[in-house]
């Protein structure tokens, strides 16, 4: 067995495998898929590697062993791909209609009907899935038709816009900024998150497409005969024990819970809180599940009623929290969110509230108004409510993710959301009456009040792309968190690097903690909704834990790294 297979830890929960030709990828991918390690939970290929995810970090150094043994299998004895996907073809009629197919036959010096023919007279085969939920790149097509991307990305491609970029064909399942020279598009529906699985396309499968005038439809041709579909219909639980009224949802408010895990093959990362040591405290408090779904609050001002007896922490960003339980209500019998505009300092007792710390239980009647001010320190902060935020599960979590479309939209004012029934332990609490003043969060302060905040990362598959002098000027130089940054990742400005403009490179699958070096020279640490391939070197990845004090820095806020492995 002398094939040459590089194996490497992409942080602590996740093994990056590449074989000796990018065509051994779906090899790799359908021989993880059929004969799983223990403890694996996901396998996303890329093109020309393939990240194998586990469940827990104690296991990637003894894991990165077997994966190479595991490997080694796959590539001497290739599993059947058809078997893996369950599909030997999907047909998919298109309207070759693009605005840039004339453009497209330019660049390859054919015809418009010869580029629409070239586009439907070979298989294509999906190679991996990435970009956005559904968005297969297809490969193996007509070599004439690679093109260049556009010099300039559109704002927004509409759904169904079939492309051509490179050596890739593809559809965007839905609207969304794109760079890739349009040909056609199809009515195919692409995603659908109450099929199962939710994409059409799935690596390894085929697809021919099929030039029409008619409304686009798609056939299925798999393996035993008819064509099939399967939907599934999540709901939450009917029962609950009580509502949390939206009153003032701040700059930014989402339910979220620990993600969904074991979809990114399709696109869909795992996203979940941007802190997720934040949020298993926030439900251990209440004795909640770890992964029961909450309320992530960005820079506070947000206000919320509770219209029952419950339980109720918040932790993360060191915020102010206030309880009202008064009688100064608006004419539809609610507490006005202005009233709190004056609310300092300590509890004010006379007029029934509390300032509570953070990081504790506390039992709250019903009619309470919960408040959180601004952070003094941090930047999201976590409200858990004991049985939990009970909405409608999307593909097996209710988080929101942002940058997929999936789950809840940023909630609003007036927005209702059911208490569930469901908790792990009745855990004890203090009673509001009982607290005496303000204190403020211990999670991350120490480590956010004063910077730089030291972040610990580990080396990254593409650190060698670093001369040893910039190797070491990233962990001794001090970086900016830039104003560009959000829940997809965050932005960091300092030295530059290198010299040179940072080339493309095959988009690779990555983890949350991936740092990646772009063009302009700027590092971006991706966060809780990142896209499950990309395009740049990832020179380093941040520790689960230093991932968690990401999410709570601020644009402005300083942090230098230091390295652990």
């Amino acid at each position: 067995m002398g094939v040459a297979v590089r194996v490497a830890a992409m942080g602590e929960l996740a093994v990056l495998v590449t074989p000796p030709q990018p065509e051994q990828v779906l090899m790799l991918y359908a021989g993880f898929l059929q004969t799983p390690i223990d403890g694996q939970v996901d396998v996303v290929p890329g093109a020309e590697s393939v990240l194998i995810v586990f469940d827990g970090r104690e296991r990637i150094r003894s894991a990165c062993g077997m994966v190479r043994v595991r490997a080694l299998e796959a590539l001497a004895r290739p599993f059947d791909l058809d078997t893996v996907v369950s599909a030997a073809i999907v047909r998919i009629d298109a309207v070759y209609d693009g605005t840039d197919l004339d453009e497209v036959a330019c660049l390859t010096g054919l015809s418009r009907e010869a580029v629409i023919a070239a586009h439907t007279s070979m298989d294509w085969q999906v190679s991996f899935i990435g970009f956005a939920p559904g968005f297969g790149y297809l490969s193996g097509g007509d070599k004439r038709l690679r093109v260049p991307r556009r010099s300039s990305p559109r704002t927004e491609v509409p759904s169904g816009a079939i492309g051509l970029a490179g050596e890739y064909s593809g559809i965007y399942p839905r609207a969304s900024p794109g760079g890739w020279q349009l040909i056609g598009h199809s009515d195919t529906p692409l995603w659908g998150i109450h099929r199962d699985p939710p994409a059409l396309l799935r690596p390894g499968m085929r697809v021919r497409f099929r030039a029409t005038r008619a409304k686009a439809v798609t056939t299925h041709e798999t393996r035993g005969g008819a064509s099939r579909t399967a939907t599934r219909t999540l709901s939450g639980e009917s029962a609950s024990v009580g509502t949390v009224t939206v009153i003032r949802p701040g700059t930014l408010c989402l339910v979220q819970d620990l993600g969904r895990a074991g979809r990114a093959s399709l696109g869909v990362s795992p996203s979940g809180a941007a802190d997720h040591g934040a949020a298993r405290s926030a439900n251990h408090l209440v004795g909640n599940s770890p992964g029961a779904a909450e309320l992530e609050i960005l820079l506070g001002g947000a206000v919320f009623r509770i219209d029952a007896d419950a339980t109720i922490a918040v932790t993360g960003a060191e915020v102010p929290v206030t309880i009202n339980t008064g009688a100064d209500r608006d004419s539809e019998g609610r507490i006005s969110a202005d009233q709190f505009s004056a609310d300092r300092g300590s509890a004010d007792r006379h007029g029934g509230k509390r300032t509570v710390p953070n990081n504790i239980a506390v039992r709250v009647p019903a009619g309470s108004t919960i408040r959180l001010g601004r952070p003094t320190h941090g930047l999201r902060s976590y409200l858990a409510v004991r049985g939990g935020i009970d909405v409608t599960p999307v593909l097996g979590s209710r988080s929101a993710d942002l940058l997929a479309g999936l789950g809840l939209a940023p909630l609003r004012a007036d927005d209702v959301l059911l208490i569930g029934r469901s908790y792990e332990a009745d855990l004890p609490a203090v009673e509001l009456s009982a607290i005496e003043g303000p204190t403020g969060s211990e999670i991350h302060a120490s480590a956010i009040r004063f910077g730089p905040v030291e972040l610990a990362i580990l080396s990254g598959p593409q650190q060698d792309c670093l001369t040893p002098a910039a190797l070491a000027e990233l962990t001794s130089a001090e970086w900016t968190v830039s104003p560009k940054s959000n829940r997809v990742g965050i932005r960091l400005d300092g030295p530059r690097l290198v010299e040179n403009v940072i080339p493309e490179i095959p988009s690779q699958p990555v983890v949350r903690g991936a740092i990646q070096l772009t063009p302009s020279g700027e590092l971006v640490a991706f966060l809780a909704d990142y896209p499950v391939t990309g395009g740049y070197p990832v020179i380093a990845v941040l520790t689960e834990a230093s991932a968690d004090l990401t999410a709570q820095l601020r644009p402005g806020s300083t942090a230098r790294f230091h390295r652990v492995l």
